[in-house]
């Protein structure tokens, strides 16, 4: 194990570098979890990925493979470079894996994105579509960074478990169609159906971010639209918890 204690360390900026700067992110290919735990689904799912370890003294972090750097740090040093306010004293470097859009899609459930620009809103759905059995999630016109600090910890791990792909509208459209699976928006229009009364055995749900909702756009490659029933005073229900209704009516039509 190797020991930094200086925060001018090329290690500690590269950190901070991660932390704060999406290009950089995308420029290297590599981005920060900000726990014990995301590093632990890290380890556990996709430990190919994970370039380096960085800890406070008296952390247990179990067998990790050979590859991997292991770094101690003393605490006002993870506090210089972690993103989080409290740092609980581990952070993982990991590498980005291939997000390419495949030819056709096998599975059966699908969430599309629309313009949903809180990470912590994109974390979260990302955790309820894995929770729900998706087979995948497309971020499409201006979505939060997947890799943000706060998406990845509003995802609790499920960056590592379900497939994303950040794309264009027309691209995750076609993508669907040539799958044979339909779009379907929340949204209210002249063919706005109740989200109970949909067949979603293979299907796929947009949802658009609370202030604008559903893009022209996604609207127009959308097959029809649902509504989820709620109480007349209230408007409308903000993008996790939308996503959360719909994939669980999509997910008891799972066999």
């Amino acid at each position: 194990m190797e020991w930094i204690s200086s925060r001018k360390n090329p290690l500690c900026l590269r950190l901070r570098k991660l932390a704060a700067d999406g290009k950089f992110r995308r420029e290297t290919g590599c981005f920060l979890c900000d726990s014990p735990k995301l590093a632990e689904e890290a380890l556990r799912w996709a430990p190919e990925t994970v370039d380096a370890v960085v800890t406070t003294p008296g952390q247990k972090l179990g067998e990790l493979p050979y590859s991997v750097r292991v770094v101690e740090v003393p605490e006002d040093v993870m506090a210089s470079v972690a993103p989080s306010k409290t740092p609980q004293g581990v952070l993982a470097v990991c590498r980005m894996r291939e997000a390419a859009l495949p030819e056709g899609l096998d599975g059966s459930r699908y969430v599309v994105l629309d313009g949903v620009q809180d990470p912590g809103n994109v974390g979260t759905i990302l955790r309820t579509a894995d929770a729900f059995w998706a087979d995948g999630l497309f971020l499409v016109n201006g979505c939060a960074d997947l890799y943000h600090p706060r998406t990845l910890r509003a995802s609790m791990g499920a960056v590592f478990r379900c497939p994303v792909w950040t794309c264009g509208a027309m691209e995750a459209a076609a993508l669907l169609k040539r799958s044979g699976i339909p779009l379907y928006g929340a949204a209210l229009r002249a063919d706005t159906r109740d989200v109970r009364d949909v067949d979603y055995s293979r299907a796929a749900a947009a949802i658009g971010s609370e202030g604008q909702g559903l893009s022209n756009e996604v609207l127009s490659l959308c097959s029809a639209t649902v509504k989820i029933p709620m109480n007349d005073r209230c408007e409308s229900l903000n993008a996790a918890a939308a996503a959360a209704a719909l994939l669980w009516e999509m997910a008891r039509c799972r066999k």
